[in-house]
């Protein structure tokens, strides 16, 4: 049998089908429905934000917090590689130019160092992104946006319950997205937010989601659709209420991982003071071929590992005329392999990937690229 790499986290049947039978009696179940507007009330609570908007799609949340803050065309969004492709697609689809800054080889955040250095008359915004749930350096670059003015926006699709100096962290930048993807510590099936302070962005969020109509008879602007249907969010209210017994599940087994590992293998600095959701269980290997003979050495074993993030962003041929100087970012990405942690995995099948890994990596010719 196939070991995914990570996988759906669902809440027990019952209590789901329990969820949703009152929409059976309601016939309502999109449109910013009763669960819809549970969930996010539940949501603000639970992250301590004072505003969550709620979106179909993660991806389609970040496109949306770019576009009503109404940034110039052509303008500037400083931004790192090292991430998924959808944090540079969502700049460059809303007719922004994303810039590429390198990122930090102990977190694989963005450098605060280099941000500055790449700052011009057409920058608008810093979008950094707490990769894997690692926490961005939030003090060093609220600095540098604040001697700029410029927008922090944070992509912490990663991040769901990550919290720095004890507040989650969607409550750092003028706005935070999130992901809600099934692969995602805390899943809608699919979905997404936006979090934020400012309680003139709740309308202007709700016009481009909605089609831009505020009642039957106005339509304000040229909106699009990225509502969260009422399945959704029952989905979400159901796996919230086990969000905090997921997470810890998560630590025990990366704490094993840790312990077990070879000693060759590294792992990535947690920055002080922030509590970790464990998301995700990424690993750097000293060099590009051991990480990609690790990746065979699994595959070969049904063991799906994932090479997450390569390549960097900026490869993707859209963005490779873009200027480019992040020679960090390609080095993680060239040794970064993340392995199977999802929960309801167990101690049995990390003991048999870590005997896998010591085995097979032995043999000198054995799998390589």
């Amino acid at each position: 049998m196939k070991t995914t790499v990570n996988r759906a986290s669902l809440p027990p049947f019952e209590e789901y089908c329990n969820e949703i039978k009152d929409l059976w009696d309601s016939h309502f179940i999109t449109n910013m429905g009763q669960k819809h507007e549970k969930l996010q009330s539940a949501l603000e609570s639970y992250l301590g934000v004072p505003h969550v908007t709620l979106f179909s799609h993660g991806h389609l949340a970040l496109e949306s917090i770019l576009r009503v803050f109404n940034f110039p065309e052509g303008g500037e969004v400083i931004t790192s590689p090292f991430t998924f492709v959808s944090t540079t697609h969502a700049i460059y689809r809303v007719g922004l130019t994303p810039v590429f800054c390198d990122v930090l080889q102990e977190d694989g955040t963005l450098d605060p160092a280099g941000i500055e250095e790449l700052i011009t008359d057409k920058t608008v915004a810093i979008l950094p992104v707490h990769v894997y749930g690692n926490v961005c350096d939030i003090e060093g670059i609220e600095r540098i946006a604040e001697k700029h003015r410029l927008k922090i926006i944070y992509d912490a699709a990663h991040a769901f319950g990550v919290k720095y100096r004890g507040l989650p962290v969607v409550n750092y930048g003028d706005a935070s997205i999130l992901s809600f993807h099934a692969t995602k510590i805390f899943s809608t099936i699919e979905g997404g937010a936006v979090c934020y302070r400012d309680d003139r962005l709740q309308q202007l969020l709700n016009d481009d989601k909605n089609f831009g109509i505020r009642d039957t008879e106005t339509v304000v602007s040229a909106g699009g659709n990225g509502k969260m249907n009422e399945f959704q969010a029952a989905m979400g209210l159901c796996n919230l209420r086990h969000i905090d017994s997921l997470i810890e599940e998560r630590r025990i087994l990366a704490d094993r991982y840790k312990q077990r590992l070879p000693s060759y293998i590294q792992f990535f600095k947690k920055r002080e003071n922030t509590t970790e959701n464990y998301a995700y269980m990424p690993v750097l290997f000293p060099t590009r071929q051991m990480r990609d003979k690790a990746f065979c050495v699994l595959s070969a074993e049904g063991i799906e590992t994932r090479k997450y993030f390569y390549p960097l962003t900026s490869y993707v041929p859209c963005y490779q005329a873009l200027p480019q100087n992040t020679p960090v970012a390609e080095d993680l990405s060239e040794r970064v392999l993340c392995l199977p942690l999802y929960n309801g995995f167990s101690n049995v099948s990390i003991d048999l990937i870590i005997n896998i890994l010591q085995t097979g990596m032995l043999f000198e010719d054995t799998y390589l690229l």
